[in-house]
């Protein structure tokens, strides 16, 4: 297998071209910058956002737990060099910081530094040498853990949560307790969730209602919870031995009476609302059976909270899922155009959201989620959220991996071109070749002691590893080049996961270490 570096490769070019002297305006180049982190880590919280809640209930407290031990084991281990190497604590935070590529935890800790009366212009220039080691670094961890320890089975994604939430079944009724109630008294009887799409009554095939009555030896095309499947056999008294979940089963072909179409939602007015509230089976004639969200199969209750771009899977005679067609918009053209609009208003909330000053107790100095923690909160916030605020938040996936792609690479050839102007001559300062070992030794073996033992777990995909690695070090580049590398969402959805905890957790111990230490 070759080496490939993806976006990551513009950082270099950029470096190459500072170093030849190409520059631009200051102020033009920090705003590029900004703009194109902004946009990178916002769309990227935008796209995890819809399932960051569920998977943080799950494995994402898991993954922070790892992030914290990359976190902890680094600065325990910067700390232990400075007695090793003879630099002073003000320069260990500095290298500390830039090896870790987190300006954040710079500003904090510089703030408490002039809160002493201490000059912090070497801790600066300490983060300068070390910042693009430290980008490259943990691209170099990934490398050498893949190479050396991964295996293939270690590339397998592994799915805590099953992406598809629903389980077809067929049920007969023999259950005398249900046998002659409606759907609605059965549901009431018990605490199970499902939906019953269709019935067939000897010869008669019937689009079930609330108000329908369960007849003795009724057939019933049941979607529920996988784990689900025996409460349900209980339920209406036998399980009839067919295979439904079959990605390749003609659903039209079943019988010639009822019709099962997927449509989308395109219409704004129905985004954020309740399937209940619209009360589908008495006004249309029809049963929603489960709703698919971008790669999630959802049941469809009516407490699900419907979304932008939701395609939706509708159950009822030819003519009564004709008229849901108009209903529910689906307009597939519309889905292709992505929404310029609101992605530039949420990233211009996350930067407002990144410069709140927080005050935390014994700490001299607010802190800031700065301009990468406080948009990819807010994305998460808008896409997990949007929809109940009625928020229309949704983006093609090709949109959404196109404007991550351009806000990444904005942002690496503006770091590129600010840090190769002085790279190579700060490197050959007497000082400069042994803080540049120093950072890199300091981004390199927490990753791969931490990310060593992870893997030994067998809990995570090598995916899933790359993005606690990279969210634990503030670090997008890296998160770049495990997306092309790898060519999963894992690192994405991970790194989103544990980087705003890890960038606040980092901003925290480098003002402690300089206030209680220094």
């Amino acid at each position: 297998m070759g080496i490939s570096l993806g976006v990551a490769f513009v950082f270099f070019v950029g470096i190459f071209a500072g170093h030849l002297g190409f520059t631009i305006n200051p102020v033009l180049l920090d705003y590029i910058e900004t703009f194109g982190l902004s946009m990178f880590v916002y769309c990227l919280g935008l796209h995890v956002g819809p399932n960051f809640f569920g998977s943080l209930r799950h494995e994402g407290m898991a993954q922070n737990l790892w992030s914290l031990a990359v976190i902890i084991f680094g600065t325990v281990f910067a700390l232990l060099l400075i007695p090793l190497t003879g630099v002073s604590l003000p320069n260990m935070v500095g290298l500390l910081c830039g090896a870790t590529t987190n300006t954040p935890a710079l500003g904090a800790a510089t703030q408490a530094i002039n809160h002493l009366g201490m000059g912090s212009g070497s801790t600066a220039l300490a983060t300068a040498v070390t910042y693009p080691l430290g980008v490259l670094g943990v691209i170099f961890a990934m490398l050498f853990l893949r190479k050396v320890f991964v295996k293939p089975e270690d590339l397998a994604v592994k799915k805590i949560n099953e992406e598809d939430h629903t389980y077809i079944a067929q049920f007969e009724v023999v259950n005398p307790a249900v046998a002659g109630k409606s759907i609605s008294d059965v549901s009431r009887m018990t605490h199970l969730r499902f939906i019953i799409s269709r019935i067939w009554r000897g010869k008669e095939v019937i689009v079930p209602m609330v108000e329908t009555k369960l007849m003795e030896n009724d057939s019933l095309l049941v979607i529920t919870n996988r784990e689900d499947e025996a409460a349900m056999e209980i339920l209406f008294g036998k399980r009839v031995n067919k295979d439904w979940n079959g990605e390749k089963i003609d659903w039209n072909a079943i019988d010639s009476k009822v019709e099962s179409r997927v449509l989308v939602l395109t219409r704004t007015e129905l985004n954020g609302k309740r399937l209940g509230e619209l009360h589908l089976r008495t006004s249309y004639g029809v049963n929603v059976s489960r709703v698919t969200r971008g790669d999630i199969k959802l049941l469809a209750t009516d407490d699900l909270r419907l979304q932008y771009g939701d395609r939706i899977t509708v159950v009822g005679q030819h003519d009564s899922v004709n008229n849901m067609q108009g209903y529910f918009g689906n307009s597939v053209k519309t889905l292709n155009e992505p929404n310029i609009g609101s992605i530039l208003f949420g990233i211009i909330l996350g930067l407002g959201l990144g410069c709140i000053p927080i005050s935390l107790p014994g700490m001299a100095s607010p802190v800031r989620l700065g301009i990468a923690g406080g948009p990819i909160i807010m994305g998460i916030i808008i896409g997990a959220l949007g929809p109940k605020l009625h928020f229309i938040s949704y983006t093609t996936r090709s949109a959404s991996l196109m404007l991550r792609k351009l806000g990444l690479s904005l942002y690496l050839a503006c770091l590129g071109l600010d840090a190769g102007k002085d790279f190579f001559a700060t490197v050959v300062r007497p000082e400069g070749i042994a803080w540049v070992g120093i950072g890199f030794l300091i981004t390199v073996v927490p990753i791969i002691i931490i990310g060593l033992i992870a893997l030994k777990t067998h809990k995570f995909d090598f995916g899933t590893i790359c993005g606690i690695l990279c969210g634990s070090m503030a670090n997008p580049m890296a998160l770049g080049y495990a997306n092309d590398s790898l060519k999963t969402d894992s690192a994405s959805i991970s790194y989103a996961s544990v980087y705003p905890l890890g960038m606040f957790v980092r901003v925290i111990i480098a003002q402690m270490i300089i206030m209680f230490l220094a």
